[in-house]
Formats: C-alpha cells, sequence, structure tokens
C-alpha cells in the first residue's frame, strides 16, 4: 500500500475540521501534512500554485459542499481541470441530504480519474480508517 504524505480539509466548519483531524491522529502516521482551509477559493488558489510548479498535491482530500466564497461543486469543477498526473482521494463530507448534490457527485465519480466517495456527516472513527486511502 502507498504511503500518504499529505491531507487536505476543506469545510468553513471549525468544530468539523478540528474532529476531522483528531479522527486522522488516531488512524494515521506522525509525519503525514494536514492542511485546512475555509472554502473552495482558498484551496484551489493553494493547489493551483503547486500544480505550476509540478508540486505533489494532496492525496486525500475531504470536501465539505456547502461553503461560502467557493462551494464544493466550484472547488470540484476548477480542481479537476488542475494539471496533474497525480490521482487523488476526493471525500465530499457532507450533511447534505439534497437529491442535487447526489447526482453531481454520480457525475463528478464518473468523468474523472480519481476516486471520489460521498459520505454523510458526521464521520466515525470506521469510517475516516476506510476512506483515507490512496486512489
Amino acid at each position: 500500500m502507498n504511503k500518504i504524505n499529505s491531507i487536505a480539509i476543506i469545510d468553513d466548519d471549525p468544530i468539523t475540521t478540528f474532529g476531522l483531524k483528531k479522527l486522522l491522529s488516531f488512524t494515521s502516521e506522525d509525519n503525514i501534512s494536514i492542511e485546512d482551509y475555509i472554502n473552495g477559493k482558498e484551496a484551489i488558489d493553494n493547489f493551483s500554485e503547486k500544480a505550476e510548479k509540478n508540486l505533489p498535491l494532496p492525496e486525500v482530500i475531504f470536501l465539505d459542499i456547502n461553503m461560502p466564497i467557493m462551494d464544493g461543486w466550484e472547488f470540484l469543477k476548477a480542481f479537476l481541470r488542475l494539471p496533474t498526473t497525480q490521482k487523488i482521494r476526493i471525500n465530499i463530507v457532507t450533511s447534505s441530504i439534497d437529491p442535487y448534490d447526489q447526482t453531481q457527485f454520480e457525475f463528478y465519480s464518473q468523468t474523472t480519474k480519481h476516486k471520489i466517495t460521498f459520505n454523510q456527516k458526521p464521520i466515525t472513527r470506521v469510517k475516516i480508517e476506510s476512506i483515507t486511502k490512496v486512489a
């Protein structure tokens, strides 16, 4: 199995971000870099800069859908245009029950090389272990 070096959490809720970091601390190695972003714009700006410099992107991303400035779907659309050969595991983490979000997930998961999963909040320790793997 490939080793994970970095994880990104894109979520405007500090409690969710804290909880994910806590769960990740139980299930991952100490030397994993965990970056967090409060909206999709902040994350895509950072990832675009990395891609332009040919730097590696996080192997695993936890992505909230409902955020200000740039929501998860807008982020995902921009992310999929980045020039990278990496295959990323993108875990959508949401409390949404809107059928539109499920439809969007199905569309994006079928039109990309990346591994995308759709997960309801809250995320449990057992679930975090299964969705924190290299794509």
